[in-house]
């Protein structure tokens, strides 16, 4: 039962630091017109990341709902009949 658990443990360490190391391999790279080729794949991946994160936050509900121009004037109304009685 914990090997199992220790292996998926392991993978899933390996991925993140395997992740981690890829976006930095560029600044390794020798030669210019590959290593600019490297950044420009990192900023596609990035900015598709990005994309995916702010439609994902756009079809998420709102928690409240904006105030509407019948609230306001309601408000307004209700200020106006006592100012620090």
């Amino acid at each position: 039962m914990k090997l199992p658990a220790g292996l998926s443990f392991a993978i899933a360490l390996t991925a993140t630091i395997s992740a981690a190391e890829a976006a930095e391999q560029c600044r390794f790279i020798e030669a210019r017109a590959e290593r600019e080729a490297c950044y420009q794949r990192q900023e596609a991946a990035r900015a598709a990341r990005q994309k995916a994160q702010e439609a994902q936050q756009a079809a998420q509900p709102k928690p409240y709902e904006p105030m509407t121009s019948e609230d306001a004037q309601l408000a307004r109304s209700l200020r106006s009949i006592c100012r620090g009685c």
